[in-house]
């Protein structure tokens, strides 16, 4: 699944947010930033991804 998330995040990095996030603030963040330009779309997916994935596995206890 991670992997998906992380070409989705550079194909249409809404769609890896919504798959990461569901319908949040993050979401609406990126979708802003995808507008203003893709760029920033695919940098802040991907930079939400991994934090999401870090505080999953700190939460899990693994590291």
């Amino acid at each position: 699944m991670k992997l998906i998330r992380l070409i989705l995040s550079i194909v249409f990095p809404p769609a890896a947010i919504f798959l990461t996030y569901g319908i949040s603030s993050t979401l609406l963040i990126n979708i802003a930033l995808t507008f203003l330009g893709y760029v920033p779309g695919i940098i802040h997916a991907l930079w939400a991804i991994a934090k999401h994935d870090e505080n999953t596995n700190q939460s899990k206890g693994t590291v």
